[in-house]
């Protein structure tokens, strides 16, 4: 039987050597370093209230670098993106601190610029150039202030006036300094180059930016009561003005002697004797010519109505 023949090897160029052992096994390609390995190559970050501004950016710009390379949503990114939120807490109180002047807490003001300094944490882009401290500031701020404007008026105003009352503030401020005294309503719609109807509707709407308590005590250097006790009561006598009015008129055209005994009685407070005395005439009398009277006006008051 002949020999099977060979098999053609495919032509490369150079004939191959009899002696050539199997191919090699094509070289891996590089891998990135794995998330332990990011973890384990982060320098060692002290007590976070311990680290000096420059220290917090240079750790920040390394942070950010080993942040681009982690996958969302996994236990190494959300270590890295909380660690660069610790270090970063130190513009939150920053820029908290402009606002110390404010009614609200100032525990919830960092809260809130919290929530900023993580969106620019999330959007911040470091191959752009920018240092993040002046990217993450504007954002904050911006939280803070949206935060105020939403939820810290006591009654709702449109946005207009909101904006408007900060415009009131700033101009009067400024104003106040230049003329040594509280400015006008036409020196701010003049400085605002708004009408003095508009500044006198933006004024009226700052009283909703806060509301004090009927019960709120007052200022240790004030002796008057609380707010309660302060304020106007009902007077219940006003109910009658109407009635009072309406019965002017038909008081008017009673006879002299009528409107003696209705003076008498509910003017004088005397008894039916007392004014029978007084008139000359029994009580028996007073009382028939007291109903007739009455009756009358009754009557009057109801066409009236």
């Amino acid at each position: 039987m002949s020999p099977a023949p060979r098999t053609q090897r495919p032509h490369t160029g150079d004939p191959a050597p009899a002696d050539a052992g199997p191919a090699p096994e094509p070289a891996a390609e590089s891998t990135p370093a794995s998330a332990e390995d990011v973890l384990a190559s982060l320098p060692d970050i002290p007590r976070f209230d311990e680290v000096a501004p420059l220290d917090a950016r240079a750790l920040s710009k390394s942070l950010f670098a080993r942040l681009r390379i982690l996958e969302e949503g996994t236990h190494e990114y959300a270590y890295v993106r909380n660690t660069l939120v610790e270090l970063n807490l130190a513009l939150v109180k920053f820029a908290a601190s402009r606002f110390r002047s404010r009614s609200e807490p100032m525990e919830d003001i960092i809260q809130v610029g919290t929530i900023g300094l993580i969106k620019a944490i999330d959007r911040f882009e470091a191959d752009r150039g920018v240092e993040f401290p002046t990217f993450a500031m504007p954002t904050i701020i911006g939280e803070i202030k949206r935060f105020f404007r939403d939820t810290s008026w006591s009654v709702r105003v449109p946005r207009r006036l909101q904006e408007l009352r900060l415009d009131l503030a700033k101009a009067g401020d400024e104003l106040a300094q230049q003329l040594d005294r509280a400015p006008t309503v036409a020196e701010l719609a003049e400085r605002l180059h708004l009408s003095e109807e508009e500044i006198v509707e933006g004024m009226a709407a700052s009283n909703a930016y806060t509301a004090s308590s009927l019960d709120a005590q007052p200022e240790e250097d004030e002796s008057e009561g609380a707010l309660a006790d302060r304020i106007g009561y009902e007077d219940h006598g006003l109910e009658g003005i109407e009635y009072i009015e309406s019965l002017k008129p038909l008081i008017a055209d009673l006879s002299p002697r009528d409107r003696r005994i209705l003076s008498l009685r509910f003017v004088a407070n005397m008894t039916q004797s007392e004014i029978g005395e007084e008139l000359g005439i029994s009580q028996m009398h007073v009382s028939r010519l007291l109903a007739r009277t009455l009756g009358r006006l009754r009557r009057g008051l109801m066409v009236e109505e």
